[in-house]
């Protein structure tokens, strides 16, 4: 009885010292995070301005496939906790100049589709419909803006579930759905954004998994437009450009016109590992989100555009106020920076 009552000390003894270490990294992080957060505050970010489309006159005429996006990677958790990606929040990302959200979702207790990061436990950010509800109001005010989103579907849920928070919303209006005859790997068939803003279709929206766009028309499949670079990388160097998804593509080679006539979407969000656990690397961001240098967005950039002929229409970020994003957004499409 005693060798079992000391086990089981011993083991109470492990995890509450696994748990101490996990709350004072947890404490920690937090208090950097903060500090980070008013020291920044000093600094206001800048809100865009709104000429021609999407900030730029010459995107008018550019079809929507030949324009990189810097995008904000789970946009909508924003904090100073390990699992929250950015630190300001939506309305405030489209006011300084990003037009591409990513987000996850998943089915909360209540049976509601919420932005949950991996889990509703571990983040919930509020209701989807809730967060369309902030893009629609934002397109309302700025008709000159066309804006991206990409959700995961977490679950796997049927997609017939996304169709109320969209409607509930009232941004279906804005969606654009594209032509019945439109080839999807044919790069050319996509609009120009002065085309999307003249019909009012200024919304383009993706989900990853069990798209079905005889159900739901204007929420799109991702993997038939894009396919993505890896992820939750660990590597400061971001010395990977190989196709991770789908991975019915990932044998092809970058020649082949399944990979060649869809748009790609290069990850470039850098994370860590703290007790086993894989979070966002808050401490780098700038160098991460620099335009030059080692581990830059331009030079992974110029890596994956080595090897596939064409730069990335969407590049994933955290903490987007760190760095040089849209440096490297417009030097990405060809302007001065």
């Amino acid at each position: 009885m005693r060798i079992r009552n000391r086990k089981v000390n011993v083991r109470l003894v492990i995890n509450y010292s696994i748990l101490t270490i996990l709350f004072i990294y947890i404490f920690i992080h937090s208090i950097l995070a903060i500090v980070d957060q008013l020291t920044r505050a000093t600094t206001h970010l800048e809100v865009q301005a709104q000429i021609g489309c999407n900030g730029r006159q010459e995107f008018c005429t550019r079809k929507y496939s030949n324009i990189t996006h810097i995008a904000t990677h789970d946009a909508p958790f924003i904090g100073v906790l390990p699992m929250e990606n950015q630190n300001v929040d939506i309305t405030t990302q489209l006011d300084a100049g990003i037009r591409f959200l990513q987000a996850q979702t998943h089915r909360n207790a209540f049976g509601k589709l919420s932005l949950c990061h991996t889990s509703c436990l571990m983040k919930d950010a509020g209701l989807v419909k809730d967060y369309f509800k902030i893009i629609k109001y934002w397109l309302d005010r700025h008709p000159q803006e066309v804006i991206t989103i990409l959700l995961t579907n977490g679950d796997h849920l049927n997609i017939t579930e996304f169709e109320k928070p969209f409607q509930q919303s009232g941004i279906v209006p804005y969606a654009y759905v594209p032509h019945a005859d439109a080839n999807q790997w044919t790069l050319d068939s996509w609009p120009t954004l002065g085309q999307l803003i003249a019909n009012n279709t200024r919304l383009v929206a993706f989900v990853d998994y069990n798209a079905n766009q005889s159900k739901i028309p204007y929420l799109l499949n991702e993997f038939s437009y894009f396919w993505e670079t890896p992820y939750n990388t660990l590597d400061p160097a971001f010395a990977q450009c190989t196709l991770d998804r789908p991975a019915s593509l990932k044998a092809k080679p970058a020649s082949d016109p399944a990979v060649r006539h869809r748009m790609y979407i290069m990850n470039h969000f850098l994370d860590t590992k703290v007790l086993g656990m894989v979070v966002p690397n808050r401490r780098d961001a700038k160098q991460t989100n620099a335009w030059r240098g080692k581990g830059s967005i331009g030079e992974q950039a110029e890596r994956c555009g080595g090897m596939y002929g064409k730069a990335p229409a969407a590049v994933l970020v955290d903490y987007f106020d760190r760095g040089q994003v849209f440096k490297a957004q417009n030097g990405l499409n060809g302007f001065a920076v």
